[in-house]
């Protein structure tokens, strides 16, 4: 139901909150620019508030944790409403974890190796990660064809020139992005700016 819904969004704003105090504010203007998501990385100690709030703010949101390295942070993660954990790679040990508490977990893979473990894991549904460092498109679509029944959320340099090419990929989900969340936005607390960015990734996705 998680991915079904992120398929429907096509576009997973990745944010990093620094002060949890831009967490609501943030989602809000995700929220008005019609993206009623989010990936708050859990890499500042802001972040496991910052989940907390939004949750509590916008319960119809869909609010994943990204950076997930542990099990341990999954839990911290869960407990705080997050919806769905992301991480850059995959750690066997925390998606078995995630998988245990039917927390839907989508890890960063960029070989074949690394997808056969997803698939050996009962994973069909992957992170492609850093999308653009590691061969961008082009690479996708050659791991797609032996890999036909896997879904994948491409993220990392995901861009508005880049995003429609990803997105006609059949085999990708949704991207990750963070171009309308970016860092010098959130601290100028440009919430207008960031819902405006928001709406014409919407409206490029759906065109």
């Amino acid at each position: 139901m998680i991915f079904e819904k992120l398929a429907e969004l096509k576009i997973v704003p990745v944010i990093v909150i620094n002060d949890a105090k831009n967490a609501v504010p943030l989602a809000r203007a995700l929220c008005e620019g019609g993206l009623p998501c989010a990936e708050v990385t859990l890499r500042t100690a802001a972040a496991t508030d910052a989940i907390r709030a939004i949750c509590k703010e916008f319960p119809e949101m869909l609010v994943g944790a990204g950076t997930v390295l542990s099990p341990a942070q999954a839990d911290e993660a869960a407990a705080a409403g997050a919806k769905f954990m992301v991480s850059p790679g995959l750690n066997p040990e925390t998606v078995r974890h995630c998988l245990s508490r039917n927390l839907p977990i989508l890890p960063g893979v960029c070989t074949p190796t690394e997808i056969e473990a997803g698939l050996s894991l009962g994973l069909d549904t992957l992170k492609f990660f850093p999308a653009e460092s590691v061969g961008g498109v082009g690479l996708l679509k050659a791991l797609c064809a032996p890999y036909g029944k896997i879904k994948f959320v491409p993220t990392g340099g995901i861009s508005p020139a880049n995003l429609k090419n990803y997105l006609a990929v059949k085999n990708v989900l949704a991207c990750g992005g963070s171009w309308m969340v970016k860092d010098d936005l959130i601290a100028a607390g440009d919430f207008a700016k960031i819902a405006d960015l928001t709406r014409e990734a919407v409206a490029l996705a759906a065109s």
